[in-house]
């Protein structure tokens, strides 16, 4: 057997272990992003909402908010709930430093992002802006048209979990 077979095989050894970590280490992220009183979307029994970035008729995304569907977990007590699975094709954090500036672009892929750390603002049509803090919830959708801005606000690095999904 070839040193370079068994070290592809370790490659993919590690990194199958990596992205299984990873998605085991979702549900966490998204608690301790939701955990924090000054999070941009509270819980407190309410609906969860994600704000979702899409591209309208005109080209130029648009936001709007939209409710994940939480229900309860079978077996578990019933102050636990839990949205259906959501089959993801990779993710990954991300680290921005402050000052970050990105100008237009779109969306790589259909995607989750779910700010764990810092504060952004996200430009869309019409010169608004979303502002993605700890416990908002992107949905990305966005893959044509004229795309979004993004800039780091503030002194702290903007730190976020993507999650990919399949197009």
């Amino acid at each position: 057997m070839s040193s370079e077979g068994s070290s592809e095989r370790v490659i993919k050894t590690v990194t199958t272990r990596i992205l299984l970590a990873t998605a085991a280490s979702f549900p966490f992220v998204l608690w301790y992003a939701h955990r924090n009183e000054n999070a941009g979307v509270a819980l407190q029994n309410g609906p969860l909402q994600a704000t979702r970035l899409y591209t309208g008729a005109d080209g130029q995304t648009h936001s709007d908010d939209i409710q994940m569907k939480l229900s309860p977990l079978a077996g578990a007590p019933p102050t636990i709930e839990q949205s259906e699975p959501v089959t993801v094709s990779h993710s990954y954090l991300e680290r921005a430093a402050p000052g970050t500036f990105q100008s237009w672009h779109n969306s790589a892929a259909r995607r989750y992002m779910i700010t764990i750390h810092g504060r952004a603002e996200i430009g869309i049509a019409g010169g608004q802006k979303v502002i993605v803090e700890p416990g908002r919830i992107c949905l990305t959708e966005d893959l044509a048209g004229q795309g979004h801005t993004f800039r780091v606000l503030g002194s702290d690095e903007w730190v976020a979990l993507f999650v990919d999904l399949p197009n």
